[in-house]
């Protein structure tokens, strides 16, 4: 895909980029696929996808307590358990804010460790990394931002977000749409949100306003992007997914150059479809 190409303008040392089809098809990919890049946020969707196994295999259920008090696996997973950014302090009671918070995802991931035995980067290497073929991705840390992992994992990885075959279809249906709905909060990066709309580990487009996606993205689109310079989003109505590595951190660049390349690429589906 000639739109790819527009990322050989990023001022960034490094990066990579592909286009995955809604049948697992590449309809295109640019850069070093097998570099390894540092996720940072991106690490949370496949967080959230080892969690949704967890709860399937019937592990840890969504409405458990997990966190602070009155907390679930399932505020945990969307944002809504009312723990600050970075840290284990408790700002809100459950389900009444939208606090993104990297200490919920790491509560999470304690939760999940306690129930299985297993320790969390153990768990999400054992039920979607190695069942994906994902060879080169790696939790050495923190399930909320310490990922690594390439453009040809993260392909496999997008395939299985549009066609599960891990998740029961219904299952990744449910962490695609919105929970605890008009909630409000920060966007990182983005500034205030209402509403500030997640899924159960995924961020949702809806009609946010300014975004990291594109002008010409649709509402269902989800996704999550990283402070590395990261991002990975699904767009249902367009039938495709798009991810792209970086290893600059996140900042103006990206706020002025991943829009355009999210137009680029939903205009040359368009095109071709």
């Amino acid at each position: 895909m000639q739109s790819l190409r527009m990322i050989e303008n990023w001022p960034v040392p490094t990066a990579a980029a592909a286009v995955v089809r809604a049948d697992g098809s590449v309809a295109g990919a640019y850069g070093p696929l097998e570099h390894r890049f540092p996720l940072a946020s991106v690490t949370k969707p496949l967080a959230a996808y080892a969690a949704l196994l967890a709860v399937e295999e019937g592990a840890v259920e969504l409405d458990e307590p997990a966190g602070p008090e009155g907390s679930t696996v399932r505020h945990l997973l969307a944002h809504t358990s009312g723990l600050a950014f970075d840290e284990p302090r408790t700002m809100a009671e459950p389900g009444t804010r939208r606090i993104y918070s990297n200490a919920g995802f790491e509560a999470l991931g304690d939760h999940i460790a306690k129930a299985t035995d297993i320790p969390f980067p153990q768990y999400l290497h054992e039920a979607v990394l190695a069942p994906l073929g994902m060879t080169a991705t790696e939790l050495p840390g923190s399930p909320a931002k310490d990922g690594v992992s390439t453009v040809a994992d993260l392909i496999r990885f997008a395939a299985e977000l549009q066609a599960p075959r891990l998740l029961a279809p219904q299952t990744l249906a449910a962490a695609a749409r919105v929970v605890f709905p008009g909630l409000s909060g920060v966007l990182p990066g983005y500034g205030h949100q209402k509403p500030n709309d997640w899924g159960l580990g995924f961020e949702i487009r809806d009609g946010k306003s300014p975004h990291w996606t594109g002008a010409s993205s649709s509402p269902r689109t989800f996704g999550h992007f990283g402070q590395s310079g990261t991002f990975l989003w699904v767009d249902p109505d367009a039938r495709a997914a798009c991810v792209a590595l970086a290893d600059r951190a996140f900042g103006p660049w990206a706020i002025e150059a991943w829009p355009p390349l999210t137009d680029a690429v939903l205009a040359e589906l368009a095109q071709t479809a």
